[in-house]
């Protein structure tokens, strides 16, 4: 029997009541605290205790149009932003990282600025500010274990904040023969004749994950530059999501996507209804049809 996913507890507590301001994040049976804040409120949330703390920040912002991070440590961060930090002018918000009991240390700290490094690097979502991959410092098997369990509740939040710099999109293909999901819901494709684009994608884990070896634009092709869509079309580009295949673009691995919609505005290098561009392999049968007959056939009461 499959036991259902551990369900968690996320408390916000908005600072000043406003939803764009000043905020921390606290998970129950979690020690970590993040204080998250817009860079028009540093001083205050350099004034905090927390902020005094030993621990790992975040800056974000952009360079030359395109999302960029740096990742720190220190003993006391709000001391290395002051002295430091603060002179980047790119940033726009800060997430600081400790433990609402200060009880992380240097090497704790060290260790978390290391690993983060490592995932965002590899995640490839944004550029890193950081001008080296900083090492791991030498913990003891049980403390690299405490910090690793940090780390996964780290990146459960960070996500539900909107800083998404290490959420994994990319997925491993499929192997169609052994799964069962492939019995339990269908594949949809979309295609486009007049630029010969052929693409296939599935639900999986309430994700819309287009599959490895998909089709897509070469280039963001509507006039409309400042869509969201377009970013994230150069950003699965440079991260070698989406990579060359003659005129077109080619999933270079599976993708996970937010909605159908994201997925197909991507493949199309355009603003797209996902819900009616997709739709069921071999049939007329439109996403948005497909997903109302699930919605109807659902019984009441029945856990989602």
């Amino acid at each position: 029997m499959t036991s259902r996913p551990e369900g968690r507890s996320l408390e916000l507590y908005f600072i000043d009541g406003r939803p764009d301001g000043m905020l921390t994040a606290e998970v129950f049976n979690w020690t970590g605290h993040i204080l998250m804040a817009p860079r028009t409120q540093i001083s205050a949330a350099l004034a905090r205790k927390e902020a005094r703390h030993a621990g790992a920040y975040i800056l974000l912002g952009e360079q030359g149009g395109k999302p960029t991070a740096y990742i720190g440590e220190g003993d006391d961060i709000s001391l290395r932003i002051k002295n430091h930090d603060i002179n980047k002018d790119w940033w726009n918000s800060v997430v600081l990282i400790t433990s609402a009991a200060n009880n992380l240390h240097k090497a704790h700290a060290q260790y978390l600025e290391a690993r983060l490094v490592e995932v965002a690097r590899t995640v490839g979502r944004v550029s890193l500010d950081n001008g080296n991959n900083p090492a791991r410092p030498t913990l003891s098997e049980a403390a690299t274990s405490n910090m690793e369990g940090f780390l996964d509740y780290l990146f459960m939040v960070l996500p539900a904040l909107r800083v998404d710099i290490f959420l994994e999109n990319t997925r491993p293909q499929r192997n169609v023969a052994t799964t069962t999901l492939a019995a339990a819901t269908p594949v949809f494709e979309l295609t486009s004749t007049k630029h010969g684009l052929h693409a296939t994608a599935r639900l999986e884990g309430g994700e819309f994950i287009v599959d490895e070896g998909s089709q897509a634009r070469a280039d963001w092709e509507s006039a409309r530059d400042e869509h969201t869509y377009r970013r994230l079309h150069a950003e699965l580009v440079d991260a070698g999501v989406l990579v060359l295949d003659g005129s077109h673009r080619r999933f270079a691995q599976s993708y996970a996507f937010r909605s159908p919609s994201a997925a197909a505005a991507v493949i199309f290098g355009r603003p797209a209804n996902g819900q009616v561009e997709w739709k069921v392999k071999g049939t007329s049968t439109t996403y948005k049809d497909w997903e109302a007959r699930q919605i109807g056939s659902a019984s009441p009461g029945e856990p989602g």
